[in-house]
């Protein structure tokens, strides 16, 4: 087993489910306008949730053979998945959810890969839960994967901060992707809204056009409760992020594998004097 070699295999796993997400919302826009289905995604979305389930899969079989997740890990991850997909269900005051901030705290405290799998396999949890399965679930998988992959890495630059600043910092990239969760989930159905107004987008358009026919119709339709929702993250995170944050930390630690490769042998024991 070549350590360089699984971390490259691992990092292109990774950057992999990036790049399938950014094309799977963006490819729309590239087609001729004639190819597009009726339907947003109704044909290519389980190709979609097939390529990201088995990326996901791949990732955790790396890390495990890399050594830098166990079973514990995994186990935890499987735990934490199952509590957010629950707290999803939790209709919270101003459109919040508890799914996000515990992706935000838990990707904070265990770095950016593991809050990329927590995200992708939480809303997978809450879509079974709930029976929300349908063509908007890999969407919405990718897009929480990508949340709790961003908190990881933003997590990894404020360990070093204190407990206060640090939970503003996290709370303020709630507020942030609370509005953002809302801006890239649209683009899921978007670009096959064709009904020519000044909310839609048609074939042709250039960049500027489309960035402004998409902001009107954001702000019509999504706008305000995305702002509820995220003003619901920050408050959330802002009250218990302090005392949920040091223990998810803690067990971060706890989990990390260690290997000695080179273990010096304990010296002989002293002989006993006559």
């Amino acid at each position: 087993m070549n350590p360089t070699v699984d971390r490259f295999r691992s990092a292109t796993v990774y950057l992999l489910v990036v790049l399938v997400g950014v094309a799977a919302f963006l490819y729309p826009f590239w087609i001729p306008g004639e190819a597009l289905p009726a339907e947003a995604h109704a044909g290519d979305a389980p190709l979609v949730a097939a390529v990201v389930g088995a990326l996901a899969t791949m990732a955790v079989t790396l890390e495990v053979r890399r050594g830098t997740m166990n079973g514990t890990t995994v186990a935890l991850l499987g735990m934490l998945s199952a509590l957010a997909g629950l707290m999803k269900l939790l209709d919270l005051p101003g459109g919040g959810s508890g799914l996000f901030f515990l992706v935000v705290l838990a990707g904070a405290a265990f770095g950016p890969r593991f809050g990329l799998l927590l995200g992708l396999s939480s809303f997978l949890v809450s879509a079974v839960l709930s029976s929300g399965l349908g063509p908007w679930l890999p969407f919405q998988m990718l897009t929480l994967g990508f949340m709790g992959g961003g908190a990881g890495a933003l997590g990894r630059a404020t360990a070093h901060l204190g407990p206060r600043l640090e939970v503003a910092i996290l709370a303020v990239y709630g507020w942030v992707w609370g509005f953002a969760f809302g801006a890239v989930m649209n683009l899921w159905f978007w670009p096959f809204v064709r009904d020519g107004s000044e909310l839609s987008w048609a074939p042709g358009m250039g960049l500027g056009e489309t960035l402004q026919h998409y902001w009107a119709f954001y702000v019509a339709t999504s706008f305000a409760w995305d702002a509820a929702g995220a003003m619901a993250n920050a408050i959330i995170i802002l009250m218990i992020g302090r005392a949920l944050l040091p223990p998810l930390r803690r067990h971060a630690h706890r989990l990390d594998p260690v290997t000695i490769l080179n273990p010096t042998p304990l010296p002989p024991p002293a002989p006993e004097p006559a």
